[in-house]
């Protein structure tokens, strides 16, 4: 488990438990691999969130392995809309148990349809040789740049900031998701990279606890935000009119803690018939890659109304 640093939280004591581990991923039980998930935060969209979705399967999954091994990958398909008045059920098939690597299939269902069907491998922890990882971008740490909502307050208070900086001013959802967000660079009118990059870590305390859980709660994360990576080159001249996500795929390479910042940095490499590809990497603030993300999404659009400058 990585090492606390400044500004990370070592002590409970006057901190409340993550929401995320004691609402969203606390799954219940119903029947032997069949459990319960119910919603915390819905987007103004009125669909369900898919990191929820991913992180409860990933929760109902990791509760029929052994405790000596842990996942290393997982691979999603979201194939209906999840409907958020009702809660959400998880069937867990046992696909694989083997002496090294554990496979299995997860089924969310609403209204008697899946919703979503997931695989997870887990494995058991194995030395290698044979290591190497990417370089972690240069960026200003965490506690020299503005949360989400202060970022927000300040754009509120200056009419010229909110023009600069076309950010979703909703500081009421801001403050209802069961994260902290920083970002590294704000997005502006014209940018043409369809990269960002920002701080991100679960509110409240969670602890060193179970590994497993500091996975379900970054598959959570992950789906933040991510799929909007291949529309910042484009917001100026469209707008989103309809984006969901298609499937999501996670790799998970170190050990790490949620709720202690880490970099995601997103990338979209390609987007076109309708589509978008974005590419993501988890860091951990002393360097270390923790997870790898992928996520293709449906992204349709209408033409921006530009104001004649004559």
């Amino acid at each position: 488990m990585s090492p606390p640093l400044d500004g990370e939280r070592r002590d409970p004591s006057g901190d409340l438990r993550s929401v995320l581990v004691t609402s969203v991923l606390n799954l219940e039980p119903l029947d032997e691999d069949l459990y319960r998930g119910r919603h915390y935060w819905v987007p103004t969209t009125q669909r369900l969130f898919g990191g929820q979705i991913v992180g409860q399967a990933l929760v109902a999954a990791a509760k029929s392995v052994s405790e000596d091994v842990h996942v290393h990958s997982l691979h999603c398909y979201f194939v209906r809309a999840g409907d958020p008045k009702v809660p959400v059920l998880y069937q867990v098939e046992r696909t694989r148990t083997g002496a090294s690597f554990s496979v299995r299939s997860v089924k969310a269902v609403q209204h008697g349809k899946a919703i979503f069907i997931c695989q997870a491998s887990f494995q058991k922890t194995q030395p290698s040789p044979i290591q190497h990882q990417f370089s972690m971008p240069s960026i200003p740490p965490p506690e020299e740049l503005l949360s989400y909502e202060e970022l927000i307050d300040k754009c509120l208070r200056d009419p010229e900031l909110q023009k600069k900086y076309p950010i979703g001013l909703n500081r009421i959802a801001a403050q209802e998701v069961p994260i902290e967000i920083k970002l590294v660079d704000l997005p502006r009118p014209g940018q043409q990279k369809a990269k960002q990059m920002f701080w991100v870590r679960a509110r409240g305390y969670i602890g060193e606890g179970d590994m497993k859980m500091h996975c379900c709660v970054a598959a959570y994360i992950s789906d933040y935000a991510f799929l909007g990576t291949a529309i910042l080159p484009h917001r100026h001249y469209h707008r989103v009119r309809f984006m969901v996500s298609l499937d999501h795929s996670m790799w998970f390479h170190a050990p790490f803690r949620a709720d202690h910042w880490m970099l995601y940095e997103c990338e979209s490499p390609w987007a076109g018939g309708s589509r978008g590809l974005v590419h993501g990497r988890l860091w951990r603030r002393d360097g270390v890659l923790a997870v790898t993300c992928a996520q293709e999404g449906v992204i349709r659009v209408k033409q921006q109304e530009l104001e004649s400058k004559l």
